[in-house]
């Protein structure tokens, strides 16, 4: 079966914990030139099943940056979140081919821990010594990669992808870099509107392998990118079993949770990446359509709905009371018209006076807009 699809969980190993890795880019390299729907297969086909690496992440979100490690009674779930996005991060990623994975994540005076190891995944911060331990289904034999439908080629996906995305993207081929060590080609996705934040985003690709190593977004009129991810070192290969196993420190507070199984009978079929789902007639990455409409107003106010596409897509959420009761919320935003913003280099959000919440990479102007219709 083809393996178009193993270069998705791989990119986003890191952004499973909120930290990834900005790479150097010492120097630019020399590779033979390929198109952007070329770079696209090539990340689509690649074969790249163990590998190790250190990574660091970095962001400038115009938000404050909150101190890491933070756990328990001295920090709520929202400002832990804040935390992974305001801040700069460092950690090691070793992923095997046997359904085992492990990412530290290295904070000032702690760490964090995700360990994946078959059915087994721990959760562990150091900072206040507490471990989660879930249980995961039970993998039946080649479930875990079927897709239902055909599978298309990397050639045919990236097509696929480049069709989907070019009526609001441009797409291009930067000069060639330097990451981890290794030359990289460098897409480049910029929108064609401006009615977002996101000036462009950057995929750094192994030009050996196909293998995502950076992902730079840049947020409009500001010089520094506004979130870098990717690998400062990178190497090929299974990592030692050792790395994989996992056993909370004494005295550690484990909490035990068991995953429903998601793919069991009667269970919604996952379509294949860069596919739509049942009932949508769209694609693409920026598109998060369901078989219901959209609209500002969901139609018994209880769920989430979008409003727009590609870059100019809004979430507008029922009202949140966490949210808006939250004491962090008068400290991060200010009062606007209709309600108060969070404003952040790649990200606004509007909490209506009524209790909505709006989120997007848009401009406050786009959010009013949608709030008032």
């Amino acid at each position: 079966m083809a393996r178009w699809y193993r270069w998705l969980p791989a990119a986003a190993v890191p952004a499973v914990v909120g930290a990834v890795a900005i790479t150097s880019t010492a120097g630019a390299a020399d590779l033979p030139d390929k198109s952007p729907e070329e770079i696209l297969a090539m990340m689509g086909e690649h074969s790249v099943e163990a590998f190790s690496g250190s990574f660091e992440q970095t962001s400038d979100l115009g938000l404050p940056e909150l101190p890491g490690g933070l756990a328990g009674d001295d920090a709520d779930a929202a400002s832990q979140a804040l935390e992974l996005v305001t801040g700069s991060h460092t950690g090691r990623v070793y992923v095997g081919e046997a359904d085992t994975m492990r990412v530290q994540v290295m904070d000032a005076f702690a760490e964090r821990d995700l360990v994946v190891n078959g059915q087994d995944a721990w959760v562990y911060d150091s900072a206040d010594n507490s471990a989660l331990h879930l249980t995961l289904p039970e993998r039946v034999d080649g479930r875990a990669h079927e897709m239902s439908g055909d599978v298309p080629t990397p050639q045919e996906l990236a097509e696929h992808v480049v069709d989907a995305v070019e009526p609001s993207t441009e797409l291009t081929v930067a000069q060639d870099v330097s990451v981890a060590g290794r030359d990289a080609y460098e897409l480049v996705l910029t929108p064609r509107t401006d009615a977002t934040l996101v000036g462009s985003v950057a995929i750094a690709v192994d030009g050996e392998t196909g293998f995502p190593l950076r992902v730079t977004v840049n947020a409009v009129g500001q010089e520094d990118p506004a979130f870098e991810l990717g690998y400062t070192s990178f190497d090929l290969g299974e990592p030692a079993a050792s790395l994989f196993e996992f056993t909370p420190p004494a005295g550690a507070d484990v909490e035990e949770k068991t995953v429903p199984d998601l793919a069991g009978p009667g269970a919604m079929a996952r379509p294949a990446p860069g596919t739509a789902p049942h009932g949508s007639d769209k694609t693409g990455p920026h598109r998060p359509d369901t078989a219901a409409p959209h609209g500002p107003h969901p139609s018994d106010g209880s769920a989430p709905m979008v409003d727009g596409e590609g870059w100019e897509s809004v979430v507008v959420l029922p009202t949140a009371d966490e949210l808006t009761s939250d004491p962090m919320l008068a400290q991060l935003t200010r009062a606007v018209d209709g309600g108060r913003l969070l404003s952040t280099a790649l990200v606004n959000v509007l909490v209506t006076d009524d209790g909505r919440v709006l989120i997007g990479s848009v401009t406050l102007e786009r959010l009013q807009a949608v709030a008032g219709s």
